[in-house]
């Protein structure tokens, strides 16, 4: 049977991600009327069991694979394309497609250091994506992704403070199946993301391939000309902001009998692109507004028109015997990668952004990781579903190593030169090894309670392998200040939720957890001659309680979650004294809100879908201070309280506490809007038209308060008209992304009031099927 690859629904929030089963079986009789039976089952595996979203007892979050290809026509980022699209969930990135921030319920870290820790896991497939580059390994043939909110870590892979982002991709299957989405767009996008496979060896050996083709021309001008500490540039036309993104994947399933299972994966990455684009100035002291700034024309006089480049190539093995009683499974994944990001980080030339009418300098960055393996080996048993009692046992080991690079080249033209041509070797290794399990019992009829629990040691170390200062090669970095750490912390976690079904149609649950983060160390400090920063572990007390329901004949359905957590000794970022990032723990942040999911069809053709979050957070510490926006001695933006002044050995630097701030990147509320109607015609296909809207209430980029550094109200919208065969043979649409050409502020860079943008519009068309 044909269906629709590219989107039975144009969506994006969970609930409307419900709405595509729904969709799929109207599109089976296409012509005729809808179905009156209602919405279908959403079915999710967020306990490593495959269940019924409504019986689940914790806030999970989906989307489908349809909505997020529909995202993605335009040539998007593929994660960055969740951001408010499942309730509670938001990602960015200030370091271009290679390294995506991810934040649940205001959670998150707003670091760029290429050996930053996060407290969002990613897992695609049952494979840990631990470093930030890996992270970025895009989705595709993707089946569904789910959103676990909150801590976990009795199931999952490593332990999280924030919550997991779960991708489960399409699998090889016993019957030939194919499905592909194709499009092309404004700036030369080009988008293709396909999937076949079916039996090798009936009953025994099936394949499936999978692809993710992106593409976009460069059409950002840089219009710098004058001489930079390199050399002499002239204006040149379409010199940034395109991307080569290709992605292949292969899965071969073994089932020689009715008992065991080998599932084997392979994949790679060959990336190419521009990093972020930082506008120097967009920003004007006392307003956020970035209106007059140019989206496509910079002024960069460093980086090399910020180039961007990285391969990654992965496998894995999951194994799995059913000895009746129980199943024993094993996962053995492991993942390389290497490659380089530079780029110009004060977003432009500094003689047209003069301070005092004099011209502040250059400056230019430039991560590179030379290596990187990570290796992982999960193993649990679990006894079979279906009864009062379900319960799992595992244990983790994981180790993670790279070699990376960093260059940075600050020269001020007002003082003497200050950090130029500075670079360092760091090796950094992460081992952590875990056990954990859970139990699940229906005590009575209608009521089940789960617990869980677990144990893990994760330990870090990082080395300064080289340091060196001007071109001379000469090394100044302090003999006083450490060239070798190492952070060790063993702490327990736990779960427990009790689930009540009052009813058929209503579930109610609540779930309190507890779970860490493991130490962090960022040597990137050193590039500015600095002492090494280190924060030590955090863990977070959460709980949440909520409702799910199906309504009005099955035909509404209505999610609703609130929740609060509490941080102790939570990581931060910030800059010290002397302008350098540095990572430090707060004593506490707390924050509190709710989300809200709902699909109705209110008559057969029409689905509308809507999902909510509203958060309120804060950190709690009376004597931190971090260093604000300033340049060459001078506050060049807005904060809220008044800055404490220090002078020292490069000028004055100017402090403020961060006592009830919000938490970076942490927005108040988001509100995600979806809808399709689909037209029967006498042909016996359908022309449908759908769309989606997503706004994003206030949003604070930095730890401190400014009338700059903050978004509010911003807003994207999404529209897709077009045509469904009859039997679903193909679909063919035309589509706008960003429909309305919203330039909206995503992050800055804070001395150099520089701005980043969300993605153009994109305009374009896509045809799609999928083949049986």
């Amino acid at each position: 049977m044909l269906g629709v690859a590219f989107g039975s629904v144009v969506g994006g929030s969970a609930a409307f991600a419900q709405a595509a089963p729904v969709q799929d079986q109207a599109q089976t009789q296409a012509g005729q009327a809808a179905p009156e039976e209602g919405l279908d089952d959403i079915v999710v595996t967020a306990e490593r069991r495959s269940e019924n979203l409504q019986k689940v007892p914790l806030s999970v979050g989906v989307a489908s694979g349809d909505a997020l290809r529909a995202y993605t026509a335009g040539g998007d980022d593929t994660l960055l394309a969740l951001s408010g699209r499942v309730p509670g969930l938001y990602v960015e990135s200030t370091t271009g497609r290679i390294f995506p921030r991810f934040y649940i319920r205001g959670l998150g870290n707003i670091d760029f250091y290429l050996g930053a820790s996060q407290p969002v896991t990613i897992i695609q497939d049952d494979v840990i994506l631990e470093h930030v580059v890996l992270k970025s390994n895009p989705v595709f043939d993707v089946r569904q992704v789910e959103v676990l909110r909150g801590p976990q870590g009795s199931l999952f892979g490593r332990n999280t403070t924030a919550g997991i982002i779960k991708f489960d991709t399409n699998k090889p299957t016993n019957d030939f199946e194919s499905r592909a989405s194709a499009s092309v767009g404004s700036y030369g996008s080009v988008s293709l993301d396909a999937g076949v496979g079916g039996p090798l060896i009936k009953d025994l050996l099936s394949i499936r391939l999978s692809t993710l083709l992106q593409h976009r021309s460069d059409y950002i001008d840089n219009a710098y000309a004058g001489v930079s500490q390199d050399s002499t540039a002239t204006p040149r036309k379409d010199a940034m902001g395109g991307f080569d993104d290709r992605n292949v994947r292969v899965q071969l399933a073994l089932t020689p009998g009715e008992r065991f299972t080998l599932d084997l994966s392979g994949h790679a990455r060959w990336y190419d692109g521009t990093s972020t684009l930082f506008h120097r100035g967009a920003l004007k002291k006392g307003s956020n507004d970035v209106s007059a700034e140019p989206r496509n024309t910079v002024s960069l006089d460093e980086g090399n028109d910020n180039p961007q480049s990285y391969n990654t190539y992965g496998g894995s093995a999951r194994a799995s015997y059913d000895f009746g009683p129980a199943t024993l499974t094993s996962i053995t994944a492991y993942e390389t990668t290497s490659g380089f990001s530079r780029g110009d980080t004060d977003g432009g030339a500094g003689a047209n952004f003069p301070i005092r009418g004099v011209a502040n300098g250059f400056g230019q960055s430039q991560g590179q990781i030379r290596d990187l393996d990570q290796w992982s080996q999960e193993v649990r048993v679990a006894g079979t579903p279906g009864g009062r009692l379900n319960w799992q046992l595992g244990g983790l080991y994981f180790d993670n190593r790279d070699i990376t690079d960093f260059y940075q080249r600050t020269f001020f033209l007002t003082t003497a030169a200050r950090n130029p041509n500075n670079w360092v070797r760091l090796h950094d290794v992460n081992t952590s090894w875990a056990g954990f399990g859970q139990v699940s019992y229906e005590l009575m009829d209608k009521l089940t309670v789960t617990l869980g629990g677990r144990i893990t040691e994760d330990k870090k170390r990082t080395q300064l392998l080289k340091t060196v200062q001007n071109a001379a090669g000469v090394n100044q970095y302090p003999t006083n200040f450490r060239r070798d750490v190492t952070l060790k912390s063993t702490k327990p976690s736990w779960d427990a939720s009790i689930l009540y079904q009052a009813s058929p149609d209503i579930s109610l649950y609540s779930r309190v957890a507890q779970g860490f983060r493991g130490p962090t160390i960022q040597g990137r400090s050193a590039v500015f001659n600095s002492d090494f920063s280190t924060a030590n572990s955090e863990t977070i007390l959460s709980w949440e309680t909520g409702i799910k329901t199906r309504l009005l004949d099955n035909t509404l359905s209505l999610n609703a979650t609130v929740f609060g957590y509490r941080v102790n000794d939570i990581q931060l970022n910030g800059n010290d004294v002397n302008g350098n990032g540095i990572l430090f723990n707060g004593n506490k942040a707390e924050a509190y809100g709710m989300e809200a999911e709902a699909n109705w069809r209110p008559v057969p053709n029409l689905t509308l879908g809507a999902g909510l979050s509203l958060l309120h957070s804060a950190i709690r510490d009376k004597t931190t201070e971090v260093q604000i926006c300033a340049l060459n001695n001078i506050v060049v933006c807005t904060p809220s309280r008044t800055p404490r002044a220090i002078v020292g050995a490069f000028g004055t630097t100017y402090l403020v506490k961060i006592d009830g701030e919000p938490l970076p990147n942490a927005p108040e509320y988001n509100v995600d809007l979806t809808a399709r109607y689909d037209q029967p015609l006498g042909n016996g296909g359908r022309a449908f038209i759908a769309g989606d809207f997503n706004i994003q209430g206030y949003t604070q980029f930095v730890l401190y308060k400014t009338k700059e550094f903050t978004a509010n109200g911003n807003f994207e919208g999404g529209l897709k008209i077009g045509y469904a065969a009859p039997d679903d043979a193909y679909e063919l649409a035309v589509f706008a992304r960003n429909i309305t050409g919203e330039k909206n502020l995503k992050g800055v860079i804070e001395n150099y009031m520089a701005a980043v943008f969300n993605e153009p519009r994109i305009i374009g068309v896509s045809l799609s099927g999928k083949f049986r």
